[in-house]
């Protein structure tokens, strides 16, 4: 009994450190992972329970490469992976702040986990990281708009175009137009930012980089086509490059500005940039801000949303824009002589 006991747990622990496809794992690695745990086994023996385990538990070989490699298929009616404490208290942590980031889709694939890590935690009692998830929240800076609804099948569709490198067919509505456009897509990469993720990628016959809301994705379809166009495709890079800032320009800009002492209590915590002085100044309780920033609408938005608590002195070309605005506020609000609002046209 005691050695069918073993054996049993032995072929749990196995099942619990395979991976669900496209992940997988090589067989002298699940040999040296149970070995870790305690288990006294050949790789031989490890071999014969694949082969046993394979056809009740949808596990799939690959054969392609030696050592041969294993994992679940996306359908397995088990999920046996392993739930650690650090793990569980990540998942339970990050939950709340990505149901805003990530599409609705995407969490309906992750609750699963996230459940998972809830009753794990449940379970610890008064564990120092399970009392840690009980009080410890991150709260996102600012207004956080409500993600994008997806098309059912998008997300799904368009990641694993991604991953396994293949052409897409969409049918994609721009905010320009309103009937749908047939487009061959080459992808590169997805980026999500604030509520709305995007797909980037190339059209074909055309060789630059554009990027497709997956909101306006109403129909994907997987080609059994090759994309290797962005086989060199660095996403950091492209991030960098101010494609999601709206950049007005390349270069670095002094940003100089007088602001509200509590604005430059802040500033001096968090600063707006590594190049920056908050210098005082004689006369006036309103500290000078000197920041170098890029040249985008993301900064100057951010100055927008400060009101009245900065005085922008410099680029001139911010300045210019802001006394623009305030004259387009000023007769949008004016008042009559009756006292009441001019209506809005």
């Amino acid at each position: 009994m005691s050695e069918a006991k073993d054996t049993l747990l032995r072929l749990f622990a196995l099942l619990r450190l395979i991976p669900t496809e496209p992940r997988r794992i090589a067989t002298p690695t699940l040999l040296e992972k149970l070995r870790d745990r305690g288990f006294s086994v050949t790789l031989r023996s490890i071999q014969r329970d694949l082969h046993r385990l394979s056809t009740p538990f949808s596990l799939q070989c690959d054969d392609s490469e030696t050592p041969f490699r294993w994992s679940f298929t996306r359908n397995a009616p088990l999920n046996l992976l392993e739930m650690d404490t650090p793990t569980a208290l990540a998942l339970y942590l990050s939950e709340s702040h990505l149901a805003t980031l990530l599409p609705q889709g995407v969490i309906d694939q992750l609750r699963p986990q996230f459940h998972r890590a809830r009753n794990y935690l449940d379970g610890l009692g008064r564990n120092g990281l399970a009392d840690w998830a009980r009080r410890v929240r991150a709260l996102p800076n600012g207004k956080t708009l409500l993600p994008a609804q997806l098309v059912p099948g998008v997300w799904g569709i368009v990641s694993e175009a991604l991953l396994t490198q293949r052409q897409l067919q969409i049918g994609y509505c721009s905010r320009s137009k309103e009937a749908l456009t047939s487009l061959r897509i080459y992808p590169a990469g997805l980026v999500s930012r604030h509520s709305i993720s995007y797909l980037l990628g190339s059209v074909e016959g055309y060789g630059d980089l554009r990027q497709f809301a997956l909101h306006r994705i109403h129909q994907a379809e997987i080609l059994n086509l090759a994309a290797d166009r962005h086989q060199d495709f660095d996403v950091d890079r492209y991030i960098a490059s101010g494609v999601f800032n709206l950049r007005e320009g390349d270069e670095q800009v002094e940003l100089i500005a007088d602001v509200h002492p509590q604005l430059a209590a802040l500033l001096r915590e968090t600063p707006l940039s590594c190049e920056q002085t908050i210098s005082v100044r004689s006369g006036s309780d309103w500290p000078r801000l000197v920041a170098h920033v890029p040249l985008d609408r993301e900064t100057l938005w951010w100055i927008f949303g400060l009101n009245d608590q900065i005085h922008v002195h410099a680029p001139q070309v911010w300045v210019d824009e802001i006394r623009q605005r305030l004259e387009s506020l000023r007769k949008m609000y004016r008042t009559t002589e009756s006292g009441t609002d001019t209506p809005l046209r």
